[in-house]
């Protein structure tokens, strides 16, 4: 097998419930639940399952301890559905920027420039709106057009001139920082359109039977744990076909009970207050997409095997410098997304925005699985680690931590999250 398609095969496998490959035997050759010692071939295939996958669920387990002692610290006012929601949009500009700088870390690179690229895209948003009077969605797609371009430009030279991308995207953050300065003089530019201004405030719109529920919000929430479903269901069955060790049945009843709960709990949570945000349809369409590509398309396989070993991976055919273009191509536009979805916020573009938006994005890669050797991590897992953020940060400002003990509890958080790692490696290396 050439590391290629190791790689491939290593990255989809980090997510949550990927597939789990073991000898036939005593738990059942296809369904896990046959032959002799049933009990303890089950639970075998649960500890491997949970050890190939520790990173991420360990984070799942974090953030649902997080959550609880903040639910009770705060007497219930964490997962109010006003509260629920205001986590949702704060945290969307870091949890977009997040999922691109998962990949780049992937790919076995890093991009410093992103906040200082979302602050540039902001500002020429805000120019062309206020001063030019475009109208919002021409102005939303320059300026993803925009960040398309600043990603092309230092794809090149990381991709085909062969300068590190630690030292590119320093200098980009520099460029767009001063860039940001110079397109709004240091000054504020406001206000926007109310259709810019939704994309992340906005809420869908109401109408239906259901007097004290959001009536669309319900709606996706079932076409949501339907399609969870039908995941679940065609991956077992496509596992088996490969016969390859599924998790037993009862089991796998139990993952899906577990996932539809979550769902729905969320859902009639958001339905109760406003229904889902805008942005938060925005991510999940990212994730989806992201996902997909890097689970299933031969560039998120080749992202993986570079990551891996860029030299295996050259001998085995893949095109690594147009890999890593389209890598920091795609890490723009989603900066200039979440530029967007920032400026959209403030209802403004502002000098001061995109700062330290690199480190939180950085830090929520790492938490959620990434390594900085390459060649590891989910865009889920992204998610994840910038949600364990998020959360704290909402908890800690509602039992009134100030913000300075909030970054020395968040490096901690991170330092141990990239320990765990470590500690997790060399046990299964020993």
């Amino acid at each position: 097998m050439t590391t290629e398609e190791t790689a491939a095969r290593r990255g989809p496998g980090g997510s949550a419930g990927g597939p789990v490959k073991g000898a036939r035997g005593g738990s059942g050759s296809r369904g896990g639940t046959g032959g002799t010692g049933g009990g303890t071939g089950a639970g075998a295939l649960l500890l491997r399952t949970v050890r190939s996958n520790m990173r991420q669920y360990g984070m799942l387990v974090a953030l649902a301890l997080i959550v609880v002692l903040f639910q009770i610290w705060t007497d219930g006012n964490l997962l109010k559905p006003v509260n629920v929601s205001n986590i949702v949009q704060q945290n969307s500009y870091i949890l977009i920027l997040a999922m691109g700088m998962m990949i780049v870390i992937i790919s076995g690179h890093i991009d410093l420039s992103v906040g200082s690229l979302a602050a540039f895209v902001g500002a020429a948003a805000a120019v062309l709106m206020v001063h030019h009077d475009m109208s919002w969605p021409v102005a939303l797609t320059c300026s993803l057009l925009i960040g398309a371009a600043a990603g092309a430009w230092q794809g090149f030279w990381i991709a085909y001139v062969g300068i590190p991308s630690f030292i590119v995207t320093l200098a980009g953050m520099l460029l767009f920082r001063g860039g940001t300065q110079i397109l709004l003089e240091g000054q504020s530019l406001a206000p926007f359109p109310r259709g810019f201004q939704n994309i992340s405030q906005g809420f869908l719109p109401e109408g239906g039977p259901l007097g004290n529920y959001h009536d669309l919000t319900v709606l996706i929430g079932v076409v949501v744990v339907a399609f969870v479903l039908f995941q679940e269901w065609r991956d077992r069955r496509r596992q088996q076909a490969y016969e390859l060790e599924v998790l037993p049945l009862s089991l796998f009843v139990l993952k899906c009970v577990a996932i539809v709960a979550a769902v729905l709990a969320f859902t009639l949570t958001l339905a109760s207050y406003r229904g889902v945000p805008v942005v938060l349809l925005i991510m999940c369409g990212i994730l989806i997409g992201l996902g997909f590509v890097m689970r299933n398309a031969v560039v998120g396989r080749h992202v993986y095997a570079l990551g891996g070993n860029r030299a295996a991976a050259r001998l085995s055919g893949v095109k690594d410098r147009r890999v890593t273009f389209l890598v920091f191509v795609n890490m723009g536009v989603l900066a200039a997304l979440a530029g967007c979805v920032y400026a959209a916020r403030l209802n403004a573009g502002t000098p001061q925005a995109g700062i330290n938006f690199e480190l939180e994005a950085i830090a929520a890669a790492f938490i959620g699985g990434a390594s900085m050797s390459g060649g590891v991590g989910t865009v889920l897992g992204a998610v994840i680690g910038g949600l364990v953020l998020g959360v704290l940060n909402n908890g800690m400002s509602l039992v009134g931590i100030g913000t300075d003990y909030q970054q020395v509890i968040k490096g901690l958080v991170l330092l141990a999250a990239v320990g765990f790692d470590v500690w997790n490696k060399r046990k299964v290396g020993s």
